[in-house]
């Protein structure tokens, strides 16, 4: 049996963090950030969720949010594979989604990781 190894590298764009709280203030921007981090984790499930349940439109409107918010975080990389799952909604194609949405899925998870581990150091 052979088992491949998924590994996601990912990286911040620590500009538009610092735009935030150039722009809201510390205490404001944090919880602007904060609350975007636990939107983006509740979508996550959701489009999981929409996923295994079949609805399309439901998993690509919720995935097209939560590339936007991502890219306001400076996600970049996350943002990208949230635009590459809507275009294989789009297209149809259920490997390739199947394929997209697992990626997404992992670099959510250390997205989210690593935007914490920003934030608390």
């Amino acid at each position: 049996m052979t088992l491949l190894k998924q590994n996601e590298t990912v990286r911040l764009d620590p500009d538009r963090l610092d735009q935030l709280f150039v722009q809201l203030g510390e205490h404001a921007a944090e919880d602007v950030v904060c609350r975007a981090l636990e939107e983006l984790a509740a979508r996550l499930t959701h489009i999981e969720r929409f996923y295994r349940q079949g609805e399309v439109t439901d998993l690509r409107k919720c995935t097209r949010s939560l590339g936007a918010i991502a890219d306001q975080l400076g996600m970049g990389m996350l943002a990208r594979v949230a635009r590459d799952v809507v275009a294989t909604t789009d297209t149809g194609d259920p490997v390739a989604q199947a394929a997209t949405l697992a990626r997404l899925l992992r670099i959510g998870e250390v997205s989210l990781t690593e935007i914490w581990d920003t934030q608390e150091g």
